[in-house]
């Protein structure tokens, strides 16, 4: 065979063989596509594009109607179930969105321990007796002597009648998931006339950030999006209980490449009490109101949008830079990652907005909580900034924060006849 006519050969096969798979790649790409589990809210008509039906020649969508009163669906292809797809019917919660500021009071479970100090006891060489007695730092104590640690003073008046009478102190330690126990001997600083320990500790925690929803229904509200660290330790704050109060906003810190800004604001412990709160979890912090909210924007509330209805494209975010002025701003959902188990990081965004982008140069802190709203639907909140890129930052999925709050996102569904 001469060299010409074995190329051509060769490209009539390549031809034939294109031919013979080319109409295999949509059904392909459409089963590649289809997702394991879908959320349907029980009473929107969306389309579940996604999922679909036939032989795979045609891409045929379900509509929520469709679904409604069905757990599965299944793609076929030449009548023979390939792939199934879980569907749950979700329940139509309206909320008001949030968007204020607001300020944060934690009081710790236990003291925190955030590092050591030498005490000079003038007889012996200085030293921590609570690092001697193997106290980490990033360690909650407990008890010690079987009462309640939940204040510095309680520590301190342990401490002051254990070195009176000579006595060690018997710790119980929460390091982690683990509880442990220790024996530590205060030991008397002469210069400072008084007993020590060699602890520096906390106990208690303020903040500032911004409300995500309220639902009027049970009284239950979310915010911030994120957990709250301690800001030695960077380990979760574990609360004995806390507050959330009323926050002014002053003054805007703008953001630039590697230094994120920040929302500067003030708030009265004692005047401006909107609630408590009860978890600082991931996904936020939680509690309940002592009222209603107000949403000038929103003041009849918004339907939630499930993750899997979060389209990738514009969206909006309520938020406040000036006082106590709510204003929605443009922001683009760059990419969306539904998931079937809770993830804080559920979306891409980026700020669109020419007035925000002027006044903050993106997401700065004290924007964390900031409600996303597409297609007239709460869908999530703002949590973290791209150190490198202030104009862009990860979202969570409203339905998590929920899912934290302790409100049920299901729809029961309805017991078959027997």
């Amino acid at each position: 065979m001469k060299k010409h006519e074995k190329m051509k050969y060769i490209c009539g096969s390549i031809l034939l063989l294109l031919m013979l798979v080319l109409p295999l790649f949509t059904p392909i790409k459409n089963y590649l596509s289809i997702p394991t589990e879908l959320k349907v809210s029980a009473s929107d008509s969306v389309e579940a594009a996604p999922v679909f039906k036939g032989e795979g020649e045609a891409r045929t969508a379900f509509s929520s109607d469709d679904l409604k009163g069905s757990s599965q669906v299944f793609y076929e292809f030449a009548g023979i179930p390939l792939k199934k797809t879980d569907i749950k019917t979700m329940r139509d919660i309206q909320l008001i969105p949030g968007g204020q500021s607001v300020g944060v009071e934690l009081h710790t479970k236990g003291v925190l321990v955030v590092g050591h100090h030498l005490v000079d006891s003038r007889k012996e060489e200085q030293a921590s007796p609570g690092e001697k007695a193997n106290v980490q730092i990033g360690d909650i104590l407990l008890k010690g002597n079987g009462k309640e640690l939940n204040s510095m003073e309680d520590l301190s008046s342990i401490v002051k009648e254990a070195g009176k009478q000579g006595k060690a102190i018997k710790l119980t330690i929460k390091r982690d998931e683990e509880i442990l126990t220790a024996s530590l001997n205060p030991t008397f600083n002469k210069q400072e006339n008084e007993y020590q320990i060699g602890l520096y500790i906390r106990d208690s925690a303020a903040g500032i950030g911004t409300m995500t929803f309220y639902d009027p229904d049970s009284g239950k509200y979310g915010a911030l999006g994120h957990v709250i660290a301690d800001m030695d330790t960077r380990k979760p704050i574990e609360i004995h209980k806390g507050t959330i109060l009323k926050s002014h906003v002053t003054a805007i810190e703008k953001g630039s490449e590697g230094l994120p800004g920040e929302k500067k604001a003030n708030f009265s412990v004692h005047d401006d009490r909107l609630g408590n709160i009860t978890k600082n979890t991931p996904f936020g912090i939680f509690g309940n109101l002592d009222g209603d909210i107000a949403n000038t924007e929103y003041p009849k509330g918004l339907p939630v949008g499930y993750s899997d209805q979060v389209k990738e494209g514009p969206a909006k975010i309520l938020t406040v830079l000036d006082g106590d002025k709510l204003q929605e701003f443009d922001i683009e959902i760059v990419s969306n990652m539904p998931k079937k188990t809770p993830v804080t990081k559920g979306m891409i965004i980026k700020i669109t907005d020419p007035e925000l982008l002027k006044k903050t140069g993106g997401i700065v802190q004290g924007m964390s909580g900031s409600p996303i709203i597409q297609d007239g639907h709460i869908i999530g909140a703002v949590t973290h900034v791209f150190v490198n890129d202030p104009t862009s930052g990860y979202g969570v999925h409203i339905e998590w924060m929920l899912h934290e709050a302790g409100i049920n996102i299901y729809q029961k569904q309805a017991k078959k006849a027997g």
